[in-house]
């Protein structure tokens, strides 16, 4: 079960990249369990991702909300863009984030959408490689975008200016 839920609680943009349905046999039926992941950004160049369970999917949700709040990181951006081509890997999930000219907009899959429009990027394109599961392209992606620096950190810690 997969769904593109999206809400705005306070600053806060998070989106439903993938609920999990859990069943355990007990003596009068099966019991139901639910695990959510959430993909939590402020728009501005924040985000994070989180995980929550429960036994109904609105709990789950607020869970992972909560724990992807609390696992934020900055990410770099220009113009709405990214600095550069950058590629990020989890797993046997790759993804491949390429700058894009304004006007592009986002050009990507679920998992890997929901990451760029929680932090706040208008134009990019991506391309994943590997595994399509939606938990680990998560993972990918929010690897490549820590990847990024910008022009003025590089300058910085090389000690050289680039221009």
């Amino acid at each position: 079960m997969s769904s593109g839920g999206e809400s705005s609680r306070g600053e806060l943009i998070d989106k439903v990249v993938k609920i999990k349905r859990c069943a355990a046999v007990v003596k009068g039926g099966r019991r139901f369990s639910f695990a959510a992941m959430v993909v939590v950004g402020n728009g501005r160049g924040k985000v994070g991702w989180g995980y929550g369970k429960a036994n109904e999917v609105p709990p789950s949700v607020e869970k992972a909300v909560k724990d992807g709040s609390r696992r934020m990181h900055e990410v770099t951006l220009v113009d709405g863009t990214i600095p550069h081509k950058v590629e990020g890997r989890f797993g046997a999930a790759h993804v491949v984030l390429l700058p894009a000219s304004p006007g592009t907009g986002v050009i990507a899959g679920a998992g890997v959408r929901a990451v760029c429009e929680a932090a706040g990027i208008r134009d990019i394109l991506t391309k994943s490689f590997g595994s399509s599961n939606p938990v680990n392209l998560v993972k990918a992606t929010l690897a490549a975008l820590e990847a990024l620096r910008s022009r003025s950190e590089i300058e910085r810690l090389r000690g050289v200016s680039l221009s």
